[in-house]
């Protein structure tokens, strides 16, 4: 493998990573701590558009983990920044929870159902039948198709739930409109997130549980990539991708040395 520069910056994903139903994974808490002790930058990264980054703080800390809120990073926030660089002052029609709208209010966005500029898709814990008709229509009337990621399916005690991306080909179906998806596994939600913390893709790498999602936007972004085995991805299933990370470790608690 080519000669990398140190790593000066992290990213990691959240659930899988750090957490894993609720539960902190052994070593998180150690991992975050250091990051903040060595003065690194750093974000956690939630494809989960529901919550804004202050509800995530509250969330973690509940669980006895301290992320400072200006180092969370959703989707719903990557959307956003997207959505203010193309089009600034713009309107939306969304379909998703206060961590997406809170988003889009915040860079000055008009929320409406009124001749939108965008349809915005993210994750909400009730999808209406209304509130879908209603996007279908939309985008048939011009409205750009945005979605905040293309997950198919998310995580609960119960099992998977229908997710953003599941949706998303729903609405397709009717409209033959395709969505641009902000979140993981475009690299444009790495990117954002680096320039948020001033932080360079060549001197930083993303931890993450997922081969299609989080190991696929670090590669594409430039970045070093480590994949945990507390997740979704076994290693089994490695091989059945055309790209690797950069390395394989059990868990987080391998890459506290690391900093």
């Amino acid at each position: 493998m080519p000669d990398r520069k140190p790593i000066e910056s992290w990213l990691t994903d959240m659930d899988g990573v750090l957490i894993h139903e609720g539960v902190p994974i052994p070593g998180a808490d150690a991992f975050l701590k250091k990051l903040r002790e060595s003065g690194r930058p750093f974000l956690v990264l939630t494809n989960n558009s529901i919550y804004t980054p202050r509800d995530l703080h509250a969330r973690l800390r509940r669980m006895g983990l301290e992320v400072p809120i200006e180092n969370i990073w959703t989707s719903a926030l990557a959307t956003a920044k997207f959505l203010d660089d193309q089009r600034p002052g713009g309107s939306a029609y969304v379909i998703g929870e206060a961590g997406l709208t809170t988003a889009l209010h915040d860079i000055g966005y008009i929320l409406t159902d009124h001749e939108p500029d965008y349809v915005v898709l993210g994750e909400t814990r009730t999808y209406s039948f209304e509130a879908m008709t209603k996007a279908v229509r939309l985008i048939n009337g011009g409205a750009r198709f945005i979605c905040t990621n293309p997950d198919e399916t998310g995580p609960s005690t119960e099992g998977p739930l229908p997710a953003t991306g599941a949706v998303a080909a729903l609405i397709t179906k009717a409209t033959g409109k395709q969505p641009y998806f902000a979140g993981k596994p475009n690299p444009l939600m790495m990117r954002t997130g680096l320039n948020a913390i001033g932080a360079h893709s060549e001197s930083s790498a993303m931890i993450g549980d997922r081969m299609d999602t989080d190991v696929l936007a670090g590669i594409e972004a430039g970045m070093q990539t480590f994949l945990v085995l507390t997740g979704l991805t076994a290693p089994e299933q490695v091989e059945n991708f055309p790209y690797r990370p950069s390395q394989i470790v059990d868990s987080i608690a391998d890459l506290v040395d690391r900093i």
